[in-house]
């Protein structure tokens, strides 16, 4: 594991409560799982961000087992109440997670935190190891692998990697037209990105199958998060 990828592991605060995944009935950190709420009407609501008041059951941030939860009824045991799941719910939270993904790159541009574009992103890289690097799905191999390869020319690794959005995508988070490379640099927002990127991990591939295994080095179970930890306990009442 290289250096940078420990850092993000290691050195920054974590969330260590724990919660009971209602299907697995087993207790985990909260990093690994998704909180879902009931909305007024009864219907269950992901809470990726654990922040919606009421009481909340927890499952494991991944699609297996949110599909799970929605076809065994586990969400109106949890609840001991009626509840109302929407079709296709890990699709749902899924959708969600990216935008919170996406959502957190336009935070750390206006933080001044990412440095974007080939030129910007191969500076970064001679300065030092990169936290992440993010490189669009759509965009062209040769650009990523001179990228990929400069890494592991200087610092005899390679980076944690994300290639599961697309440059449109990218872009609008980033306040672009299109955005082809990224790389995040303040070690901070890495780690909360890294948390939700490992949640992801859970419904989609975090690298394309396509590319070469050296974009896959690093796993992204998990990274660590903060998320709702200014939630009042005195709103929610969690299972």
């Amino acid at each position: 594991m290289s250096p940078a990828s420990f850092q993000i592991e290691t050195e920054t605060p974590r969330r260590d409560r724990e919660r009971r995944c209602i299907v697995s009935g087993q207790s985990e950190s909260e990093v690994g799982l998704i909180r879902f709420a009931l909305a007024g009407d009864g219907m269950v609501t992901p809470d990726v961000a654990a922040k919606l008041p009421g009481r909340g059951a927890w499952v494991r941030a991944d699609r297996a087992s949110i599909e799970l939860a929605a076809k065994k009824g586990h969400f109106a045991r949890s609840f001991k109440r009626h509840a109302k799941v929407p079709e296709d719910l890990a699709g749902l939270t899924e959708r969600l997670l990216v935008r919170r993904c996406l959502d957190q790159l336009g935070m750390a541009r206006r933080a001044g935190a990412i440095a974007t574009g080939a030129t910007q992103v191969e500076g970064a890289i001679r300065s030092k190891p990169a936290l992440v690097l993010i490189e669009a799905e759509d965009g062209a191999q040769e650009g990523r692998e001179k990228l990929m390869s400069l890494h592991i020319g200087l610092w005899g690794r390679p980076p944690r990697a994300v290639g599961c959005f697309s440059s449109e995508d990218l872009g609008v988070a980033l306040g672009r037209e299109r955005v082809i490379h990224a790389c995040l640099l303040q070690e901070r927002l890495a780690v909360g990105w890294a948390a939700e990127i490992g949640r992801l991990a859970g419904f989609r591939a975090i690298v394309p199958s396509s590319w070469p295994d050296s974009w896959r080095s690093v796993s992204w179970k998990l990274g660590g998060a903060d998320a709702g930890a200014n939630q009042s306990r005195d709103e929610r009442t969690d299972i």
